[in-house]
């Protein structure tokens, strides 16, 4: 031994509460995964112009969380969880969304997704956002997700696969939007192109239910207008 101490890294308080759910969720849950891309060339073009509009930045999460409210008000085994012999499906919509702060990993909840307007969405996402990075997110702040979202799309990654956490069922991973050439009417086309792979809780949810949700999910963000 050369007497060197080992460095080491406390955890707070929320980052063991996050551990302990994700292995919790790991052990207990019988995952099933399902991908698919979208074409997001006019998602990504239309942010501009709402920023503009709506006095508030429109980042791509604030999509990603208004169009999976939007989504589950159609498929809402989504925001299912067990009780017993019978699925709960939750009042409201709280989508968990990671965040990369200077301490670690944390997950806060955007509350009652359903019942707010996009630009809504995107001012609590950013007073969340904040709050984890400057290490003030409470208890409450970080529980009661109904449905998780995960965006690795800033650090280059193309596709992965989330973990659920409890008590959701699903969480939506999403990655890079990647510029590509696509045949679009006949004609080749430059296109921005993102991969969104689903986790999903198969006690709950089949794979059939499942793909019918990622393909509406596709089909919104493809067409942002609406």
């Amino acid at each position: 031994m050369n007497g060197t101490a080992k460095k080491q890294v406390i955890l707070t308080h929320i980052q063991k509460l996050i551990g302990r759910r994700m292995l919790e969720s790991k052990l207990a849950k019988p995952c099933f995964y399902i991908e698919a891309k979208a074409d997001v060339t006019e998602l990504m073009a239309i942010r501009p112009k709402l920023r503009k509009q709506f006095g508030v930045k429109i980042t791509t999460n604030a999509f990603y969380i208004h169009t999976l409210a939007l989504a589950v008000d159609k498929y809402p085994l989504m925001v299912g969880s067990l009780e017993a012999d019978t699925i709960k499906i939750a009042d409201s919509v709280n989508v968990g969304f990671a965040v990369n702060a200077p301490h670690g990993l944390l997950v806060p909840v955007l509350k009652d997704a359903d019942k707010k307007t996009l630009a809504d969405i995107a001012r609590q996402e950013q007073i969340l956002t904040d709050k984890a990075r400057s290490n003030e997110l409470s208890i409450d702040d970080v529980q009661g997700e109904t449905i998780a979202l995960s965006n690795l799309g800033a650090y280059n990654v193309d596709s992965f696969i989330g973990i659920v956490p409890p008590p959701a069922c699903a969480i939506l991973a999403v990655g890079n939007v990647i510029p590509a050439v696509v045949a679009k009417n006949g004609k080749a086309a430059s296109r921005k192109i993102l991969t969104l792979t689903l986790a999903v809780d198969g006690r709950i949810v089949t794979q059939t239910y499942a793909a019918k949700f990622l393909h509406l999910l596709r089909k919104m963000l493809q067409n942002p207008a609406q």
